[in-house]
């Protein structure tokens, strides 16, 4: 579990203009990320805009990720879904010896109960060859996996071993700090609010903008677990509002912009997503020329 302690990064999936994967960028992003101190990459989580790849084009997207990687940073795989025999089966049908873990969505748009995203992932982690980190996004899915069911599905199965919590609740998140099993981590998904998160006793995090800054990300999650919070809190001032910009729109159209402004990659998105707003693009470019200044 140590492995997943510090600052993940969720990849995009790069497009060429006529939206293809280029896998190119790619390869490009992958090596930054290795160059400049990300403890880990998380593959196909929602920033990598999944649900709009093909089944062939996720399989080839997982592939050269492992191969860029070489075994270099722990891997975590998105496979998560609103049909738990669906997500079974993709769990069964994938290649997961690359990976470290798996990343798994709460159900979105069906709403269920408590006792359903129990349901949910039981049957997911009877079968999962892999540790499970679970992922609580109710801005995304329309609804909130408690801190009672998130314990309890700790409790239950040992191969659940941490949460991805991107509710933006200050309260809750403090709530899972302070209730949980020792051996569980949980890991901030809102670049907001991770730095307290961590000064809290959270674990780390899952970035969006990490991958576009992430020696500094990096850094500050680093400071922030070893308790030097004003040290920490001079970074996160210096990145704040490009934590704002990159979501004013959409994800991952923002950060889109934004690896584009660093020369990583194009900003196009698939459909139903459309790229970055002109206005939105030049308030990041005024930011990274700021920034470099």
């Amino acid at each position: 579990m140590e492995q997943f302690v510090g600052t993940g990064v969720a990849l995009i999936t790069p497009f060429t203009e006529d939206r293809k994967v280029d896998y190119n960028a790619l390869e490009k992003l992958v090596n930054y990320q290795i160059d400049n101190g990300i403890d880990y990459l998380v593959v196909q989580g929602t920033t990598g805009e999944p649900a709009t790849l093909s089944a062939k084009e996720r399989a080839q997207v997982r592939e050269a990720v492992v191969a860029v990687n070489n075994a270099k940073l722990p891997l975590v795989l998105g496979i998560g879904g609103n049909c738990t025999q669906a997500v079974i089966d993709e769990i069964n049908a994938a290649n997961l010896k690359a990976f470290d873990a798996i990343l798994s969505v709460a159900p979105y748009y069906n709403k269920p109960t408590q006792e359903g995203f129990y349901q949910h992932f039981s049957a997911i982690a009877k079968v999962c060859p892999k540790p499970i980190i679970l992922y609580n996004v109710p801005g995304r899915t329309a609804k909130n996996i408690s801190p009672e069911t998130v314990f309890r599905l700790a409790s239950d199965f040992d191969n659940i071993i941490a949460l991805k919590e991107a509710g933006n609740s200050v309260h809750q998140y403090l709530q899972l700090i302070k209730n949980k099993p020792d051996d569980f981590l949980i890991i901030s998904g809102d670049d907001d609010l991770v730095l307290g998160v961590v000064l809290a006793g959270g674990a780390g995090v899952i970035s969006v903008i990490g991958q576009a800054f992430p020696k500094e990300f990096a850094t500050m999650i680093r400071l922030g677990i070893e308790g030097k919070a004003k040290q920490a809190y001079q970074i996160h001032y210096q990145l704040m509002d490009c934590i704002n910009l990159i979501f004013e729109e959409n994800n991952p159209a923002g950060i889109k912009a934004l690896l584009k402004e660093k020369k990583l990659c194009e900003p196009f998105v698939r459909l139903p997503l459309v790229e970055a707003s002109k206005q939105l693009q030049q308030k990041i470019h005024g930011f990274v020329d700021n920034y470099l200044a």
